[in-house]
């Protein structure tokens, strides 16, 4: 035996002190970890619905400035780019920018009725943590799956001329 040890003493002690810590500490990890990825989900999330409302801004804007009477939407995102209908160039976007989920340039593409793009939304099946429907430039956002946000210009009824008189009875 030892000089300065009793016998029964708690020899290792301090080792089932550390594993303790460093469960404890493991523990703390993988809290924040979790934590710090959906704070990254959050902020993707907001990306994703600040440019989906600037695309779905720039092709009303498209649609808006159409020459003539009669209105279309633009062919591809690129024509957002710059408009060359005019005399000038018009820019309605500066940059064609990536989809902040899926970090791709491409995006899904919702075709008008009457031909063109009407809206785009991000081909990402990932489940979203926003679960409530959100009122967005004109569009209820609203879907269980980033594929399900549709930023989508529609475009308001025209101001109805009213007919002159006689013209409703064919005279």
């Amino acid at each position: 035996m030892r000089a300065g040890k009793r016998p029964g003493s708690a020899s290792g002690f301090t080792y089932v002190v550390m594993l303790f810590a460093l469960a404890v500490f493991s523990i703390g990890l993988a809290a924040l970890g979790q934590t710090w990825g959906q704070r990254s989900q959050r902020d993707k999330e907001e990306e994703l619905m600040m440019i989906g409302a600037a695309y779905a801004r720039a092709i009303g804007l498209y649609y808006q400035h159409s020459p003539g009477s009669q209105k279309r939407f633009p062919g591809s995102l690129a024509d957002l780019l710059a408009d060359s209908r005019f005399v000038g160039t018009e820019r309605y976007l500066r940059k064609l920018y990536p989809d902040p989920v899926t970090g791709t340039a491409q995006w899904g593409l919702v075709q008008a009725p009457e031909g063109g793009i009407s809206g785009v939304y991000s081909l990402s099946e990932k489940a979203t943590l926003r679960r409530r429907t959100t009122a967005l430039a004109g569009t209820a956002i609203k879907g269980e799956r980033y594929a399900d946000w549709k930023f989508i210009y529609v475009p308001r009824p025209a101001d109805t001329v009213p007919a002159p008189k006689g013209a409703a009875d064919g005279r």
